[in-house]
This record gives structure tokens, sequence and C-alpha cells, in this order.
């Protein structure tokens, strides 16, 4: 489809967590090498463990990209956390180029590795129309602009819990609570939230949401929530702020970078009372709200573009295609002398 072939491989199907993904990658890799290709791209930590293969027996230039550091994330055990981090340092010595998604992640590859990226955030998806007349929304029981929203894979590290906890404890008069996302290796952390939530008939589940449900039920939102530990640049909240949502969110470094300069309101990081109090804040201070909600959307307009970021990435694959291949060996030692 318009000059992009898909190459579709076998899955290995192994069972545990990231096992697949990780023979799936050695197959992509070992596939890449038997045919001349003058840029490889492996996207995430995980799968960047096999990059130094086709940077060994290859003429490709190979590039990598950091969505974020997953080996921080809750659902990996110490093995898939080792082997992530394993990947990390593997993409940080020999790629030819890396990428990162954030400021936050171009500051940590410097500081940790002395390694330079270049950076390209991800840009929000566009929606497609959805039912004026918010059907799917009633549907649910919900009110247009009268629904707090978290929209994300359901997993510890993005800290549904906290949220879960922080509007019981508030009890907001009229307001429900929504999460919209699916699973991931994350079934008994799920299930301990819908325990906690069994009796609340404010809070609703409605599950993994897509085209123009998706759309609907993001539209209406009267509040966008993301009280993450961890991300790398998220998407959800892109388009959320896109659509003119307004943004509760943790403070992380990555929601700094999105929301700050009064584009949405921060709390405390882990933070149960800073969370109950900033959601009260927000909610009882609707035109403050729709103010930075407005700032935020010419914000990621002018900054998180495809068309911008896919002529960066050209650039990066073009600057990389005329650069020479350094030999490893050398890199390697260069490598050994900054870090010392």
């Amino acid at each position: 489809f318009q000059g992009v072939r898909v190459i579709s491989l076998p899955s290995m199907g192994l069972k545990g967590k990231g096992i697949d993904a990780f023979t799936s990658s050695a197959l992509g890799a070992i596939s890449a090498i038997g045919t001349r290709y003058d840029i490889i791209h492996f996207h995430a930590l995980g799968p960047a463990l096999f990059s130094l293969l086709p940077r060994i027996v290859s003429s490709a230039k190979v590039v990598v990209t950091c969505q974020g550091l997953d080996w921080q994330r809750a659902k990996w055990g110490n093995l898939s956390s080792r082997l992530i981090r394993l990947g990390e340092s593997t993409a940080a010595r020999y790629a030819d180029g890396m990428v990162v998604v954030s400021e936050e992640l171009r500051s940590y590859f410097l500081r940790t590795y002395d390694r330079q990226t270049v950076y390209i955030p991800n840009a929000p998806a566009g929606y497609p129309e959805s039912d004026s007349n918010f059907s799917y929304g009633s549907s649910l029981g919900l009110e247009q602009g009268r629904y707090l929203l978290f929209l994300g894979r359901l997993v510890p590290e993005k800290r549904p819990d906290l949220l879960i906890e922080a509007f019981q404890a508030l009890k907001p008069a009229g307001w429900k609570l929504v999460f919209a996302g699916g699973v991931s290796d994350t079934k008994s952390y799920v299930s301990k939230l819908l325990d906690t939530i069994a009796r609340d008939p404010d809070v609703v589940f409605a599950g993994e949401l897509r085209g123009s449900r998706l759309a609907e039920v993001v539209r209406g939102a009267g509040l966008f929530v993301l009280p993450s530990d961890v991300e790398g640049l998220p998407l959800a909240m892109l388009e959320a702020m896109r659509e003119g949502i307004p943004v509760l969110a943790s403070n992380i470094p990555p929601h700094q970078q999105l929301v700050g300069e009064k584009r949405g309101v921060l709390f405390e990081a882990g933070d149960l009372n800073s969370c109950v109090q900033h959601l009260d804040w927000a909610i009882h201070h609707s035109q403050e709200m729709k103010v930075m909600a407005d700032k935020a959307q010419e914000y990621v307009k002018l900054n998180y573009s495809w068309d911008r970021i896919t002529a960066e990435n050209i650039r990066l694959y073009e600057n990389l295609s005329n650069s020479p291949k350094e030999s490893i060996i050398r890199e390697q030692k260069e490598f050994a002398i900054r870090r010392n």
C-alpha cells in the first residue's frame, strides 16, 4: 500500500510475559539481515536486544526508537526486566541512530550512557466522526462533561488504583469515573480493581474501545486523568489534548513536558491526598480548566503533527545513509573511553 510492504513472520506461540515478543523480534532481525536494506529500525528496548545482529553482519544502518524505559514497568519479572535493560544498553552502544520520544528520555541516555539521541515525539491519532447524540455514552449511564476518563492499559504503573481511591474519597456529586482500556499481562491486577469497585455504580469499566465509540467517550469527558508513575510520552494524553479535553496528571517528567506551562493540572505522583485535592479543584474550576485545555490543544497542533514527525524521521534516515558505517570495535573503544 503506497509503497509499503508488510512482511508477516510466524509466531513461535511461546507462552509467558513478553516471550513471544522477544522471539518475534529475533525472527525479524534475522529476516532483515537476509535482505539488502538501507535502514533497519527497531522500536522499543526489548526488541533492541537484537539490534546488534544487523549491525554486525549487514550494511544497513540501525536505528532504535525508545518509547519508554520499559524495564521500569511493574508487569515484567526480574528476568524480563534484565533482558530489556540489556536491550537498552545494546541500543545505546551499537545503534547508528537512536530516537527518543521525550525530553526526559534524551536526558536519561545522555546521563546514563553519554549517548546522544534524536528527540522525535509521537503524535496523537486523529479520531473519526462520533455520534453527536452521545448514544453509546448514554448506554453506559454517562452524561457529557460529567465524568472523569482514564484511557490506557490497566497496568500497575499507570496507577488506576490510585485514581479509584481518590474518586471514592472525593465522591464528586453527579460525576462518574470511566476506565477505557485493555489488559496487558495483568489479569490478576485487574481482578483486584474490579473487586474494589464491584458495588460502586459511579465507576464504569468500558473495556477497550476503538473507532467512533472511543472518539465519543473521549470527546464527552469532563476531565482526562492520568496518574501514572511511569510513562514514555503518553499518546492517550496527547489524543485528549488534541480533542480539547482538560487534563489532570501526575507530575512525572513526561507529563510536565506535555501539560506544564498551564496546559493542565499536575499533582504529586503517587500521593493520594495531592490527587484528591487537585481533582477537587479541577472539577470545581471548569472555566480555568477550559482555558488550559484550549492552550493545550493549540500546543499539540503546533508541536505534535505527523507531517513534522515524518519529516524528522526521514531527515534522520537520510543523514545516516549519507554517513560512513563505523567499525563496532572502534565504537566500543570510544564508548569505553567516554564512560571512564
